[in-house]
C-alpha cells in the first residue's frame, strides 16, 4: 500500500504543479461534475456544448 497521504497538503508540490493538472484534480473530485459527467450518454465520444460550457472545459485533439 502506498504511503502517499492524498489528504495532506504537504504531500503535494503545488508550487511546481501545472495549472491544468491542479484544475483537473479539483474538478474530478467535485460531486456535481461527477453527476453531470455520468449523465452524458457517451462521454468518451462526445461532450455536449452545455456540459463543456458549464464546466469550462476545452477538448483538444
Amino acid at each position: 500500500m502506498s504511503k502517499f497521504d492524498w489528504r495532506s497538503a504537504e504531500a503535494y508540490d503545488l508550487d511546481h504543479a501545472a495549472d491544468p493538472n491542479v484544475a483537473w484534480e479539483c474538478l474530478r473530485r467535485n460531486p456535481d461534475y461527477q453527476r453531470d459527467y455520468q449523465s452524458i450518454e457517451n462521454p468518451e465520444a462526445f461532450a455536449p456544448a452545455a456540459f463543456r460550457n458549464e464546466w469550462g472545459l476545452v477538448f483538444r485533439s
